[in-house]
């Protein structure tokens, strides 16, 4: 390797690690941003990009030659206001859902720092998009630019980082590489401060990120056959494939590859391409343009991706009407001896004739095969059952209807999730078949309290359980009893014989070994009529439903385990339900003396937004300390109303 080139290398692997530092700094500290200043942020970045969209777009198309600079500045805008609408409700910091009747919460943790892949085919766009999810997530990130992109991407960036600095965020949050080297990007990928890689572009460099020994999401390649099924509207689905393979030049990987239709639409399906800008090759044309279009390992020649038609056209030395939108090429078959099956990024088209919807399927499902798996195909049909089929039975994980793919897929005319990378799952060999989003970028944690305690014998080992378990259920049932009466659970005259009374132990058992959760079961049935033996505790502590305590919502439920009881005799648990639901205490259990004065009401651990409208309904408060950990939501309500009342 001459000493210029390893300079050059050294150089980049130098500038990988500076960079993953310094965002890993960054996100260090904006993940203890609340939710309110990550949205601000995020909601400035876009701002900013929107300003400088037509900006960016241009220089995109200067500097690779791909496309047309009114459809890379419709990406940009997707990215950066139906991208950002999408995420600007979504939940990433704290918790992100409650399920109290289960007691589950689930709380985001930022993955980390993001080693981003930007690819020259939809360079501005698709870098903005990964630094907007990246900050939603509270994740920093660090672009690794094509070679061929390498400008109008560090633009993007330097535009993105601006504007979140100013709008708060650590400085170095978003960082790209200048001195652009595969060595560089190998040292992002595997550096010790990436924790996620996101790469869009080749197969290769899908194959390294996934080999980088880093989750990673990575994205396969489109070869997307648009199939016209006779009941079709036949003008708009033509239309809508034309649109799709000559949007920006055909660069994005949803774009339409090739036409599959009925025999007895045939003749129609042509005539409307034909009025539609499309211009049909014969088989002498359509060799030679693939002899200049695809490589001999069957991947799209770089120097002609993105190209219109008529340039396409004058390279392979055909002679094409003036406003040629795409060449249609018609072919027999699928496979190597046929290039143009393939993937080719540019306004290039494949034609296959088929007798119904059965040979359209399996035509479809071999032009996937033969490089899109996992990724995504369109049917144009009225005939729901025929959608239906596609739907179940093809290796694709967005199937389109009646609409154009290239946009519909990313979800611009669809409501599929906005994204600019589009995964393909295991078919495609990738981890998710997901449109990547910041949820992606989360690591989830889940709070959960006990609801089904472990059922153990009084010895401590594990209950018995078949044959071994029936003989011992007497004598078990008998230690229960004795067990439950010495806790003042049973009451002292009559005490149970082994096997006798099974009911009244496996009851009052059932009564001691309630959960305890901060999340009470939900239920409508009322109290049970059966009177409980014994005091009627209150959660506040007192001994007496009509103590002179002010409890709330959340003192009912408190958290985490009871404190022991301030009497010295054994007392059953505390009861956690709410009071509504305890039943009175029984006429030959006296009660206790109640305490010289009340203690006072309990501070908790945990608020949500139910709490707060419970204790709104009850005109209760709700008392919170240094350390409650209180729900944006719950705190929200809580502080317009007034319902805390603090410690």
């Amino acid at each position: 390797m001459p000493n210029a080139d390893l300079d050059r290398d050294l150089e980049s692997i130098h500038e990988a690690r500076v960079l993953a530092r310094a965002a890993r700094r960054a996100q260090q500290e904006i993940e203890h941003f609340d939710q309110v200043q990550v949205d601000n942020i995020v909601e400035a970045m876009a701002a900013a990009g929107l300003q400088e969209s037509d900006r960016l777009a241009a220089m995109a198309h200067e500097e690779t030659g791909f496309g047309n600079v009114p459809d890379k500045v419709l990406k940009n805008n997707f990215v950066l206001q139906d991208v950002v609408a999408a995420i600007r409700g979504m939940r990433t910091v704290g918790v992100l859902r409650e399920d109290r009747q289960e007691g589950v919460l689930e709380i985001a943790e930022p993955v980390g720092v993001v080693a981003g892949i930007i690819p020259t085919t939809n360079p501005t766009s698709t870098a903005m998009f990964k630094c907007l999810i990246a900050v939603k997530a509270r994740c920093g990130v660090v672009l690794s630019p094509h070679p061929g992109a390498r400008e109008c991407i560090r633009e993007s960036a330097r535009l993105m980082h601006d504007a979140a600095v100013q709008a708060g965020a650590p400085r170095g949050l978003i960082g790209c590489m200048n001195v652009v080297s595969m060595e560089g990007t190998r040292e992002l990928m595997n550096g010790r401060d990436t924790d996620l890689i996101l790469a869009t572009g080749g197969i290769g460099l899908v194959k390294a990120a996934y080999s980088a020994g880093k989750p990673a999401y990575g994205v396969g390649p489109g070869n997307v056959p648009a199939y016209i099924e006779r009941s079709a509207d036949v003008g708009k689905a033509v239309r809508d494939i034309i649109a799709g393979t000559t949007f920006d030049n055909g660069t994005l990987c949803s774009s339409e590859q090739a036409i599959i239709c009925d025999r007895a639409i045939s003749a129609q399906v042509q005539a409307e391409v034909k009025a539609n800008g499309g211009h049909f090759l014969s088989a002498e044309e359509s060799e030679r343009l693939a002899a200049v279009l695809i490589t001999d390992d069957l991947l799209v020649n770089p120097r002609l991706v993105g190209h219109s038609a008529e340039a396409i056209a004058d390279e392979a030395g055909i002679s094409v009407p003036s406003g040629t939108r795409v060449l249609v090429c018609p072919l027999d078959g699928v496979g190597k001896e046929h290039p143009l099956s393939r993937e080719k990024l540019s306004p290039v088209l494949a034609y296959y004739v088929v007798e119904d919807w059965h040979e359209g399927c399996e035509r479809c499902m071999q032009l996937l095969r033969f490089g899109g798996l996992g990724h995504t195909l369109s049917i144009h049909s009225q005939d729901r059952d025929v959608i239906l089929e596609f739907g179940l039975r093809k290796p694709a994980h967005r199937v389109l209807v009646n609409t154009v793919s290239a946009l519909g897929a990313v979800g611009y005319t669809t409501s599929l999730f906005p994204s600019m990378t589009l995964g393909c799952g295991s078919w495609g060999n990738n981890i998710t078949s997901d449109n990547i989003g910041p949820q992606h970028l989360l690591n989830v944690k889940r709070l959960a309290y006990e609801t089904r305690p472990l059922s153990r014998s009084m010895s401590g080992e594990p209950a018995a359980s078949g044959r071994a378990a029936e003989a011992a259920a007497p004598e078990l049932e008998s230690r229960i009893a004795e067990f439950l009466t010495s806790r003042g659970v049973l009451p002292t005259s009559g005490a149970t014989p082994p096997g006798a009374g099974r009911n009244t132990v496996v009851s009052a058992r059932d009564a001691q070994m309630k959960p305890q959760s901060t999340f009470p079961r939900a239920s409508s049935a009322p109290p049970s009529p059966t009177p409980k033996p014994g005091p009627s505790v209150r959660s506040c502590g007192c001994s007496t439903t009509s103590c002179g305590c002010e409890t709330t919502s959340a003192d009912k439920e408190s958290v985490g385990p009871a404190a022991p009881a301030p009497a010295a005799s054994p007392e059953p648990p505390r009861d956690r339900s709410p009071i509504a639901s305890q039943p009175p205490a029984g006429p030959s259990s006296p009660l206790p003396a109640a305490p010289a004065s009340p203690p006072p009401p309990e501070v908790v651990e945990f608020v949500s937004e139910t709490d707060v409208r419970d204790a709104m309904a009850k005109g209760e408060k709700i008392c919170i300390g240094p350390a409650t950990i209180i729900t944006p939501l719950g705190r929200e309500l809580g502080e317009q109303h007034g319902v805390f009342r603090r410690q």
